[in-house]
């Protein structure tokens, strides 16, 4: 990755590996605070109720780390096996859309940490179909409370704003999607930038069921293997974290580096597997994405009515606590209080990981035959959980 252009006095520098990270050097620049030391993570349940009693925010703690069993690392590797094709061809896609819209002075940014396998891969497609050196850093967004503006000041610094897109893994019901736009909606205004110098909000993904961005790979509910597990396959960082009694106001959010799982990281083995199936997509790769250029990508937004529809069905009463797509339901099984997962009939098969974790956390799978997505993870509610405390319990069995 080539140097910063110039440096701020009062802006933080990013992190890097191997010192944070398990990323090479080169892979990402890390626009994070180090927080490694700091003691950070609680209960599931206790941090699940503090969140949905307004006690706290979801980013100000971090859930305890899932270590995945030894039959599960092995469905993650038989996955990854079947899968890199189909996600080698996805990040030659949306690359390549993006560099046609950016050319080649296109800057990578990554939301950590689902975005950012993504990122890095999508700047090994550049190098690799056309020997470009595309600076990929990676930056936090919290629903909620919005993108890094820290971060953002330090990108305005170093590149022009217009070179830069903002790279995530899926869409579920585009939450994050909205937090960007409105984010840096404020953030232009706050910088001060030109028409035509502005951050632009449009969201680069591999995979968007939800369908509300313009720039994706493909709209399926694709199983992206990074998402079935957390920081072993994400460099080794924790989700990020903004806690104001850790965090001044000018550093950037900030993330754990858990260098104590070294033994268990698959982040390279990941990287690597899809990267060795370039050469065999690239000529697919070629005669298909400029059809999409061409073609009507328009938002629909069907994953956030499928949302609402979904929350009104189950009672819920919270959109956010309805997480669709494969990507989503695997967060809510590995860090959320599950309540319980629906299942697509025709994506019973296809779903083993999901169906693992399920069973591990005691949580009913539904099988409903016309779901949109292949499978939505249900959060249970707080009205539920204080039932279920009074029952003496902590989940359906």
């Amino acid at each position: 990755m080539s140097a910063p252009a110039r440096a701020e006095p009062d802006l933080p520098e990013p992190l890097h590996g191997p010192t944070f990270g398990s990323y090479d050097h080169d892979d990402v620049a890390w626009l994070l605070t180090d927080l490694s030391k700091a003691d950070l993570e609680a209960p599931v349940d206790e941090r699940e109720e503090a969140v949905q009693s307004g006690r706290a925010h979801y980013a100000a703690s971090l859930p305890v780390e899932y270590q995945p069993s030894t039959e599960y690392q092995r469905l993650f590797q038989e996955q990854l096996a079947t899968s890199a094709s189909q996600l080698a061809w996805a990040v030659g896609i949306v690359t390549e859309l993006l560099l046609a819209a950016r050319g080649p002075n296109l800057v990578l940014v990554s939301l950590a940490r689902a975005g950012t396998p993504v990122g890095a891969l999508m700047r090994r497609w550049a190098r690799f179909a056309y020997g470009l050196d595309v600076p990929h850093y990676a930056c936090s967004i919290v629903r909620g409370q919005g993108i890094d503006l820290v971060a953002l000041e330090y990108l305005a610094a170093h590149h022009r704003p217009a070179n830069i897109a903002f790279v995530d893994g899926w869409t579920g019901k585009g939450a994050i999607t909205r937090e960007l736009a409105d984010a840096l909606a404020k953030a232009n205004a706050h910088l001060g930038l030109a028409s035509g110098e502005r951050f632009t909000p449009d969201l680069a993904v591999l995979a968007d069921p939800g369908g509300c961005v313009e720039t994706y790979g493909t709209r399926e509910d694709l199983l992206i293997p990074s998402a079935c597990l957390n920081s072993t396959v994400s460099g080794l960082v924790s989700r990020t974290v903004l806690n104001h009694d850790l965090i001044g106001p000018r550093q950037f959010h900030g993330a754990k580096f858990y260098a104590g799982l070294a033994d268990v990281d698959v982040s390279h083995q990941f990287l690597d597997a899809v990267t060795t199936r370039f050469p065999a997509v690239a000529e697919r790769v070629a005669q298909e994405w400029p059809t999409l250029q061409g073609a009507d990508r328009s938002p629909t937004w069907a994953g956030w009515r499928a949302a609402e529809a979904i929350s009104r069905h189950y009672g819920i009463g919270d959109i956010n606590l309805v997480k669709p797509g494969i990507g989503e339901t695997t967060r809510v099984l590995l860090r959320r209080v599950p309540w319980k997962v629906l299942v697509r009939a025709d994506a019973v098969e296809d779903l083993q990981h999901i169906h693992i974790l399920a069973e591990q956390r005691g949580v009913p799978v539904e099988i409903v035959p016309a779901l949109p997505y292949r499978c939505v993870g249900l959060i249970r509610p707080r009205d539920r959980m204080v039932a279920s405390a009074m029952k003496g319990r902590h989940g359906p069995r």
